[in-house]
């Protein structure tokens, strides 16, 4: 820099430039601060005074700066002293002292306030003053709660707790989460979500991409998963609420990410839905009932329960009955169509074509196996997946194979894909067997649907039982 320069003097240059001294930059981040700040020399002398002290308390820097303590303006007299003393003591006290007491506001009010003060050090050391910060106590008891309420959700909460970046990626999970979602608690950190859900994906990331973009839903929502798991896949129900975090330092709301709260209800889903469903069809084994017994026609009534047990049930049912005088020598029982629904397209039994000539079933086939073993088989165009539990004993055909032909081979409707065979029995014979048929849409039979199908089965042998002995055909 030139000799005119470092004079003051002025030159082709321009004016000089005043020396700075850093002491706009300490003023500047005092007044940045979010909690009040003042400090003291060792006199007791105020020396810094910053913008959130004056909010708090009403004064100025220019009124507190220079004054001696807070005695007379910012504590009321009687307190002043032991105020003062105790703010003092920290010059003499290793580390940080924290001291709550009331500050009085410049239009008189009291503030109660907590204080973490510590001593100023001179260039040898010796103690030059007091910094002390301060807030109001509810201010700092709301962040205390907040952090206490933050480390019980993520340690010893009863629901799962998941916060969710902005790119749909779990950052912190709770315990109950991590044992949600089948795995540990740092494993899960990172990892897109269609790595641990299989199905049910795609909803849990379109609610949690609306909360980022609208903010959290009015009420929490219910969702059915499925899990991929060490132990084969899981289905769950989550009932799921979520809250959008934004950053609190930012001037206009960021986004951080999704807080995601769960609690799998899967069990007590499952039990409204099976009480649900037992009441329905415990309605509609009484409807049949009332019906069929306004039918002067016993196969007639026979046709009506069939109807009724379609309702919610199945898309098809047949009716075989085992032809008159069948394998006397004890060969393979012949069996006829009776009762059928029509082709194609769910709808009401009707009787068959009449034409009394056995179905075209092959050794195997999932009717000959039930009058076999005069009980119920269920069977389905695909394999059993793992985990699988609903598919127990009397399991036939788990071969992978497509649908209609499987279908086309058992002489069933081609959309087809799983089956429930059941046996009709009266007065201690075997009459034929009712197959009920689902849809790729449906869910396979299980050994709830056997328990109702038997229930159907019990009331059309019955009807069809007094046709014959009335002088029926026996083919419905």
């Amino acid at each position: 820099m030139s000799a005119s320069r470092r004079s003051g003097t002025t030159d082709e240059l321009g004016p000089p430039e005043p020396e700075r001294d850093g002491a706009d930059l300490l003023a500047a981040l005092l007044d940045g601060m979010d909690a009040a700040l003042c400090a003291f020399d060792a006199d007791g002398v105020v020396t810094h005074w910053n913008r959130e002290a004056e909010r708090i308390l009403g004064w100025s820097a220019a009124e507190a700066v220079g004054r001696h303590g807070f005695a007379g303006w910012a504590v009321r007299s009687a307190d002043a002293e032991e105020v003062q003393g105790r703010l003092l003591s920290a010059m003499r006290a290793p580390g940080r002292q924290v001291h709550e007491f009331a500050l009085l506001t410049k239009d008189g009010g009291r503030v109660l306030v907590r204080t973490q003060s510590a001593a100023v050090r001179g260039t040898g050391g010796e103690p030059a003053g007091v910094y002390c910060a301060f807030s109001e106590v509810h201010a700092q008891i709301d962040l205390e709660r907040s952090i206490a309420l933050s480390e019980a959700l993520f340690e010893d909460a009863s629901w799962g707790v998941v916060l969710v970046d902005a790119d749909l990626r779990p950052a912190v999970v709770n315990s109950y989460a991590a044992r949600a979602l089948g795995s540990g608690r740092t494993a899960l950190l990172g990892r897109p979500l269609g790595e641990l859900i299989t199905q049910g994906v795609d909803e849990l990331e379109s609610a949690l991409t609306h909360v980022l973009a609208e903010g959290a839903p009015p009420a929490p929502a219910e969702m059915w998963v499925t899990l991929r798991t060490p132990e084969g896949e899981r289905r769950r129900c989550w009932r799921s609420g979520f809250l959008r975090l934004a950053s609190p330092l930012a001037e206009e709301p960021v986004p951080l990410g999704v807080g995601w709260l769960f609690q799998d209800v899967t069990e007590t889903k499952q039990a409204a839905q099976e009480a649900a469903q037992l009441r329905f069809r415990a309605n509609q084994l009484h409807r049949a009932a009332r019906t069929a017994a306004e039918c002067e026609d016993p196969s007639e009534a026979a046709a009506v329960q069939l109807d009724f047990a379609l309702a919610g049930f199945a898309d098809h049912a047949l009716i075989d009955l085992i032809a008159p005088g069948a394998a006397p020598d004890g060969g393979p029982v012949r069996l006829v169509r009776a009762v059928t629904t029509p082709s194609g397209a769910p709808g009401a039994g009707v009787p068959a074509d009449g034409t009394g000539l056995p179905v075209r079933y092959t050794a195997g086939h999932p009717a000959l196996q039930c009058v076999d073993r005069e009980g119920s088989v269920r069977a389905s165009a695909y394999a059993p997946r793992a985990g699988d539990r609903s598919r127990g004993a009397g399991q036939a055909d788990t071969d992978r194979v497509a649908a209609p032909a499987w279908a086309a081979d058992r002489q069933w409707p081609e959309d087809a894909v799983h089956a429930l065979c059941t046996v009709l029995r009266s007065r201690g014979r075997t009459l034929g067997v009712v197959t009920f048929l689902r849809g790729a849409s449906r869910a396979q039979f299980d050994r709830t649907d056997a328990t109702y199908a038997e229930s159907v089965a019990v009331r059309i042998a019955a009807a069809l039982d007094l046709s014959q002995v009335l002088g029926g055909d026996g083919q419905g």
